[in-house]
């Protein structure tokens, strides 16, 4: 009934740029990092990640971006700036009731479109084996494999794009 109710809002799902620390942003931070530990062979802590609080992800050094359908939260993205020409997207989520209707795709046009207008001529990414979909999305949209850019302990593949 889910993906049934989420087809039928798909025409209604909104990208909104919000602070990270707000209830739809941090419901959607909760319901991404259940899933990195459910899914991650190690499990996931977010405070052995970079900036765990998300400090970056507000203007002017970046954005977070939420996608919000009936006023409801269904997925997520992050700019990590660094007040430079690169950054870093992060925490890329979709609820598994909206997989498959584009709105991950959409989070990451609009994370790009917010690069843009803060400047930002390269980004920047890491992600999981364990997250398919999302190895998958990034291969299709232009993204090329890098060596390795960060200490972060979860990564196994490393990501670029140049805007």
């Amino acid at each position: 009934m889910d993906v049934v109710a989420s087809a039928l809002g798909r025409g209604r799902i909104a990208i909104e740029e919000m602070d990270p620390r707000s209830d739809e942003a941090c419901y959607c931070l909760g319901e991404y990092y259940t899933e990195l530990a459910r899914r991650f062979e190690n499990g996931f802590d977010v405070s052995l990640s970079r900036d765990p609080e998300a400090n970056d992800m507000i203007r002017p050094r970046g954005a977070f971006l939420v996608a919000m359908s009936d006023g409801l939260p269904i997925g997520c993205v992050g700019l990590e700036g660094t007040e430079g020409e690169m950054a870093e997207i992060k925490r890329l989520w979709v609820t598994p009731s909206a997989r498959g209707l584009g709105v991950g795709r959409r989070l990451m046009d609009a994370a790009e479109n917010a690069a843009r207008q803060l400047s930002i001529k390269t980004l920047r990414l890491d992600t999981n084996r364990a997250l398919r979909e999302a190895l998958q999305l990034y291969r299709s949209t232009g993204w090329s494999e890098i060596d390795r850019f960060n200490d972060d302990p979860y990564p196994d593949f490393f990501f670029e794009k140049h805007l």
